[in-house]
């Protein structure tokens, strides 16, 4: 089966937060952590923008925008 991430999401979807692939990248992952993007978080895809990119999701009761460069590290269930 092939891993999913939030890019794989569609508008209206809830999905769970699997784990963060940051790829060496520490500021990303603490950035993200900060954020609430933490394993077993519900998150909700909620629009993406006119051109693709960025991408508005809902976590932890608040709004939040990544770029598809950040939301393709989060692998969901």
């Amino acid at each position: 089966m092939a891993k999913r991430t939030l890019l794989d999401a569609e508008p209206g979807e809830e999905v769970t937060i699997k784990s963060l692939n940051h790829d060496g990248d520490t500021d990303l992952r603490r950035h993200l952590l900060g954020m609430g993007f933490v394993k077993g978080s519900k998150i909700k895809m909620e629009k993406v923008a006119p051109l693709g990119d960025p991408v508005k999701f809902r976590i932890k009761g608040y709004s939040v925008c990544l770029r598809k460069e950040e939301a393709k590290n989060i692998e969901i269930e």
